[in-house]
């Protein structure tokens, strides 16, 4: 294989800050990487580094072979979308057939089936490549490789994102391990002292009714035993002092939070969106939409750019006709605008401002989002975005709401931070409905999935992954016609539990029971057609 790149005891620093080490990285011929790492780790600067485009502040390089270099800020292409500026850009350097292509958040903007797209392309591309990258089910689709900036050190794993994960675990398992031993080995020394300490102390009261010589002859012997057991306690403590000191691993702390209203909610509907129609541009986005939320369900809203998804979350926020909201439903709505902040106040400021939760449930979801010790008292102005997006999500979180309507609430944010708002979205008991092209967000924190497409609202009861399956299935089988009617009727049972549950001036409870006991039959029968019964 061709050597196309190769670095040894390299150091990239920001003025006295190294910002990263690596002692030895090599690109060979039909390499495909993935570089992660947290946002300011130096993942851009290092995917310069291989371009040519910088040298490192110590160490050595060598570069062979042409190239191909996708910005993380893509040129402006005037009247295109951002998701259509990405896809152009991607299309020109692949044109090129460099020998190795770098692209710095490629898929930023691009919906689903362009990422598929993206994804068939790399794949079948000649050349190596390596990708910045916080789409974790694009990693594992396209790498081989993954590169890690972690602790200011490049470091590099066989695989791809997810066996990455798989030795990060067990590196921190090994490390928990190395710390109880550590732990148990410091408590046996100690315990060893204290035995040693109290002995000594019983050495001390010299026994009664002795002659002065005896007990003189006695006080010399308990001395003499004193100062031996008194040079083995110096000597476990040095002991102590030299073993290999080893960090308790940082655990995210649970958050258990009251939400507001729950006794109320109970597992009702608690949004009933029915018969909803929206254009733009006199273009139909989506016609004839009905659905519910039941209270505590995680939805995720799906489908291409332009398809009209923002508009569905600002038509359930308004309310207004086509929507029903349950009266004691508190909702709060994440927007990229990050309008809910106040620049000039500090983190912690901003999120315990109408909070519902004290302020340590407001400290360990700030904790829970990586939000550092002195990080909280930074005024929110001098913030990176990610950082501005978590404190916006911390703020609606605690804030005095049992519902929360998320739009594309992984953007700018680094895979160490979707994987922290996973974790604190499936602790959280309130209701979420949010918009993502993060298929493996989706796919941890929904349980639920609404798809806009063909001017459709299509429901399906399930995760991410099950609605992938199922839609493959249909795809694949010559019962798509069936699966598409169990899809329909599927809808229309969850329509129907809606109204049952939350019934409109209009609804007539009988006919609606009626109706709903007449789909679960179709259902049923679907179900035994298709060999699911």
């Amino acid at each position: 294989m061709t050597m196309l790149f190769e670095a040894s005891q390299v150091e990239m620093f920001i003025g006295d800050r190294r910002l990263f080490r690596a002692e030895q990285l090599r690109i060979s011929s039909g390499e495909r990487i993935g570089l992660v790492g947290m946002n300011g780790t130096g993942k851009t600067t290092l995917l310069r580094m291989i371009a040519g485009e910088v040298k490192p502040d110590a160490g050595a390089v060598r570069i062979a072979g042409s190239r191909a270099v996708i910005p993380q800020l893509k040129p402006d292409e005037g009247t295109l979308s951002g998701g259509e500026t990405t896809a152009l850009c991607m299309e020109r350097a692949l044109a090129e057939r460099a020998a190795l292509l770098l692209a710095d958040e490629p898929t930023m903007h691009l919906d689903a089936d362009h990422i598929r797209r993206l994804e068939k392309a790399l794949l079948a591309y000649e050349g190596a490549f390596v990708v910045v990258s916080h789409d974790r089910e694009f990693l594992d689709r396209v790498c081989t490789r993954i590169w890690a900036i972690e602790d200011g050190a490049v470091s590099s794993y066989s695989g791809n994102y997810s066996f990455y994960r798989q030795m990060r675990e067990l590196e921190r398992r090994r490390h928990w391990e190395k710390y109880e031993s550590y732990v148990d080995k410091r408590r046996q020394l100690e315990a060893a002292i204290q035995q040693k300490a109290q002995k000594a102390a019983r050495l001390e009261k010299a026994p009664r009714n002795l002659s002065p010589s005896e007990a003189r002859m006695g006080k010399d012997h308990y001395g003499s035993v004193q100062k031996g057991i008194h040079q083995s306690i110096k000597a476990i403590k040095t002991r102590i002092v030299k073993l290999e000191r080893v960090d308790k691993p940082r655990e995210p702390e649970r958050v258990r939070m009251d939400i507001p209203e729950a006794a109320r909610l109970g597992s009702r509907m608690i949004i009933r969106v029915d018969g909803l129609e929206a254009n733009a541009a006199g273009r139909l986005l989506w016609r004839d939409v009905r659905f519910g939320l039941p209270a505590g369900s995680k939805t995720a809203l799906l489908g291409p750019n332009g398809s009209g998804k923002t508009t569905l979350l600002k038509r359930i926020l308004e309310g207004g006709e086509g929507v029903t909201i349950a009266p004691a439903a508190k909702i709060g709505y994440f927007s990229q605008n990050l309008d809910i902040l106040r620049p000039d106040r500090t983190v912690f400021d901003n999120v315990s401002d109408g909070a519902a939760q004290p302020p340590e449930v407001v400290r360990a979801v700030l904790a829970r989002l990586l939000f550092k010790r002195d990080d909280v008292h930074k005024p929110v102005g001098v913030l990176s975005g990610g950082e501005r997006v978590r404190t916006a999500l911390a703020k609606l979180i605690v804030g005095d709401v049992n519902v929360m309507v998320l739009d594309e609430p992984t953007n700018f944010l680094d895979i160490p931070s979707i994987e922290a708002l996973e974790s604190l979205l499936a602790d959280y008991a309130g209701t979420v409905l949010f918009v993502t092209h993060d298929r493996r967000f989706a796919d941890r924190t929904a349980d639920r999935i609404l798809e806009i497409r063909d001017g459709r609202v299509h429901v399906f009861e399930g995760g991410w992954r099950e609605y992938e399956e199922h839609k493959a299935r249909m795809a694949e089988s010559g019962d798509a016609a069936l699966e598409e009617a169990l899809m329909t009727v599927e809808t229309k049972l969850s329509e129907t539990l809606g109204k049952l549950s939350m019934p409109g001036p209009g609804d007539d409870p009988e006919a609606l029971d009626a109706a709903f006991r007449q789909l679960v039959a179709k259902r049923n029968e679907l179900r035994r057609l298709l060999g699911k019964a």
